[in-house]
């Protein structure tokens, strides 16, 4: 199976740990009976292709480009300046003038640059922490719904056999072999998609 991926920059790796789901002795006590079986997820392909992550993180790359372009513009405009800084003899009070004007815009840049920055990550983190949210609600509801006691984490993304990094790392994947029936991550995506987190349908999981 071919997917299309995305790169959408820097914690993906942070967030994507396991899932949790209601205990088979929780559900069994609320008249439910005990969960038995097993399933897994793609927790990265959900993020890939949550309709509502995608749209954020579009949004926000477009914001970060603007902002990106005021930094270039005022950088153009100081570079500018030193420019002109040059055309004055050291020393002359013209000089020092506008070498004091160059420190206090260089300073300002730096730490404009540097706020922008964090305010982005922090809003990026926020998205991913949000959507992580809901991704283990539907995948807690999808269980129960399904008499399914445990799901694991997977990577399914194909290993590029001539990147050592990706065979190093499908090597250490800590499922070697699953049973493609168990994998309710498209069940899981099609939840979030739809707008909120509803009843599971019925039946088996689709396949991909």
């Amino acid at each position: 199976m071919k997917r299309q991926l995305a790169n959408f920059g820097s914690v993906i790796c942070l967030l994507v740990g396991a899932v949790a789901v209601l205990p088979a002795a929780k559900a069994h006590a609320q008249g439910r009976p005990p969960a038995t079986h097993q399933a897994v997820i793609d927790i990265g392909y959900i993020f890939k292709n949550h309709a509502r992550f995608k749209t954020s993180m579009d949004k926000m790359r477009d914001e970060v480009m603007a902002a990106e372009n005021g930094l270039k513009a005022e950088r153009d405009r100081i570079n500018g300046l030193v420019e002109q800084l040059k055309g004055f003899n050291p020393g002359t009070p013209e000089y020092k003038k506008l070498e004091a004007e160059v420190a206090k815009a260089q300073g300002e840049f730096n730490v404009t640059a540097q706020l922008q920055k964090k305010d982005f990550m922090d809003r990026e983190a926020a998205v991913y922490h949000e959507v992580f949210g809901e991704i283990e609600k539907a995948v807690a509801q999808f269980a129960r719904d399904h008499g399914i006691a445990v799901v694991h984490r997977f990577d399914g993304d194909p290993v590029d056999s001539g990147d050592r990094n990706q065979v190093l790392r499908g090597i250490t994947k800590p499922l070697v072999y699953y049973d493609p029936t168990i994998d309710i991550t498209p069940d899981v995506l099609r939840l979030l998609n739809a707008g909120g987190v509803a009843a599971a349908p019925g039946g088996q999981p689709i396949s991909r």
